[in-house]
C-alpha cells in the first residue's frame, strides 16, 4: 500500500518523466485546423496504433482522477478514435476462451 499511496503524492505533471514519451501535444505540431489534436488513426501503422493505445490506457487513471474536464474530453475522443480503428482493421481478432464468461 505504501508504494501505490506514495506515487499518489505527485501530480501527473510531475510523473510525467516516467511515462516516457507521453508528453501533451505540442500545439504547433499534429494538430489539424479543427484543433483536434494527433494523427488521423487511419493514417498510423499497426505498431503506431498499438504504441498510441498503449500511452492512452497507461495514463487513463491519471487523467481520469486529475486532468482538467478538457484534457479527460481528449483522452476519451483519441482513445475511441484509435480502438475503432483498431477493431476496424481486426474484426476477426483472437478472442481468448478464459477471458470469456459462462452463459
Amino acid at each position: 500500500m505504501t508504494g501505490s499511496r506514495q506515487q499518489d503524492e505527485f501530480s501527473p505533471e510531475q510523473r510525467a518523466a516516467e511515462w516516457g514519451d507521453d508528453r501533451a501535444p505540442d500545439p504547433g505540431r499534429g494538430a489539424d485546423l479543427d484543433g483536434d489534436l494527433g494523427v488521423d488513426p487511419a493514417e498510423l501503422a499497426d505498431e503506431d496504433l498499438i504504441r498510441e493505445m498503449h500511452s492512452l490506457h497507461r495514463t487513463r487513471l491519471d487523467t481520469l482522477r486529475h486532468a482538467a474536464d478538457s484534457a479527460l474530453a481528449n483522452h476519451l475522443r483519441r482513445t475511441a478514435e484509435l480502438e475503432t480503428e483498431y477493431l476496424a482493421r481486426h474484426p476477426g481478432r483472437e478472442v481468448d476462451p478464459n477471458r470469456l464468461r459462462s452463459a
